[in-house]
């Protein structure tokens, strides 16, 4: 019964943690200097998710299975980067993991994707042939990954609020 709050509030805090990471992208769009004030573009940023799970048997009566093993089953998408789902059920070695929420599992850099090279002689940061390299960002796709995760949160503080009302309902009987 609890299970659901848990599932909504990891839910929340991920999407939070990825429209505060787009932002921070977006804030970056034109940053040619690290933080040291180094001559080096912003990277663009990714939030990795993966699953957390729970064991639907007992552990103790001799099952094991562990959270890399239900990882390494998921995938990967086109940049290589691994695919997790909320609620995906996994089954190996005979044991059926149930994902009950969302934990953050690192903030990458994208290194897929080059750089902006920039043609303008007068700005401070130009190599000796003119260019600006800028980070490899685009804001519209920056725009729409903002959307989606406000989307996503939305969606995650309804379901809290139904679940919160159907438990109120219940008690009310």
């Amino acid at each position: 019964m609890m299970d659901i709050y848990d599932v909504t509030a990891s839910a929340m805090t991920a999407q939070r943690l990825r429209m505060d990471t787009i932002a921070s992208n977006l804030a970056n769009v034109n940053s040619t200097r690290d933080a040291d004030g180094k001559l080096a573009p912003y990277k663009r940023r990714n939030v990795v998710f993966a699953p957390v799970l729970k064991s639907s048997i007992d552990e103790q009566a001799g099952g094991s299975s562990t959270r890399s093993e239900a990882l390494k089953s998921m995938g990967t998408n086109a940049q290589g980067l691994p695919v997790y789902r909320t609620g995906i059920s996994v089954a190996e070695n005979s044991v059926s993991q149930t994902g009950i929420g969302v934990e953050v599992l690192q903030i990458s850099e994208d290194t897929q994707n080059p750089t902006r090279m920039v043609y303008d002689p007068t700005h401070p940061d130009a190599n000796d042939k003119g260019f600006v390299e800028f980070p490899n960002i685009n804001t519209v796709t920056e725009m729409v990954d903002m959307i989606s995760a406000s989307r996503a949160y939305e969606a995650s503080v309804t379901a809290f609020q139904t679940t919160k009302s159907m438990n109120e309902a219940t008690l009310d009987m």
